[in-house]
């Protein structure tokens, strides 16, 4: 088995990115998988492009795209993917869509196929903090994570796809008013938990 998963590069004036960071430490192998990592950029349909060339090029069985969610105070398990952008700030291109549809004459929206509610009591399990959420919010996360969904549907029915948001790293909150953080280290605890429901969890 083949599983891609990738993280953004740092965005909004941030130094790092924890989703990347914590990809970045994962073993290259999980309960007998092999494990593809990746980074994209956090530009509207760039980040996209990126992900749909990493598929082609690895023909993976199951994607996870992991992305920053600062102010959450757990991993973030996403159900559901929306057709719809509408940024906060710029990206890092300088984009900045407003109440535009991600594809015009696409769904409204797509569930992941990834066994979610598995995942997060997998990671509960084992210490760490995670729940499942109904919003992967309106910026680069939600319409990659769009993308690959409508992807799987139109594209690749074998595949599985999803997506998970992480807290902001205790470094990054220092300066910042009080904000939740969880280390990069137990982060990446975390995703190899959901790795591994990916893996065992499977047939």
């Amino acid at each position: 088995m083949k599983i891609l998963i990738t993280g953004f590069t740092p965005f909004g004036g941030e130094e790092i990115n924890p989703a990347y960071e914590a990809v970045k430490l994962l073993p290259d192998i999980i309960a007998g998988a092999e494990i593809i990592k990746a980074e994209l950029p956090t530009v509207f349909l760039k980040g996209a492009q990126v992900l749909q060339a990493l598929i082609e090029a690895h023909q993976p069985d199951a994607v996870i795209c992991v992305g920053q969610a600062g102010g959450r105070p757990a991993i973030s398990v996403e159900r559901v993917g929306i057709n719809f952008q509408d940024a906060r700030v710029e990206d890092n291109e300088g984009n900045k869509p407003i109440d535009e549809k991600i594809i015009p004459d696409g769904k409204a929206a797509y569930f992941s196929n990834l066994p979610t509610r598995a995942i997060v009591q997998r990671m509960q399990d084992n210490g760490i903090p995670a729940v499942l959420s109904y919003s992967a919010g309106t910026y680069v996360c939600n319409e990659v994570l769009y993308h690959l969904l409508h992807w799987i549907d139109t594209l690749y029915p074998q595949l599985r796809g999803g997506f998970i948001h992480v807290p902001y790293d205790p470094a990054q909150v220092v300066k910042m008013s009080p904000a939740p953080s969880m280390p990069i280290a137990l982060i990446s605890q975390g995703l190899m938990f959901a790795l591994k429901e990916i893996v065992e969890g499977e047939g």
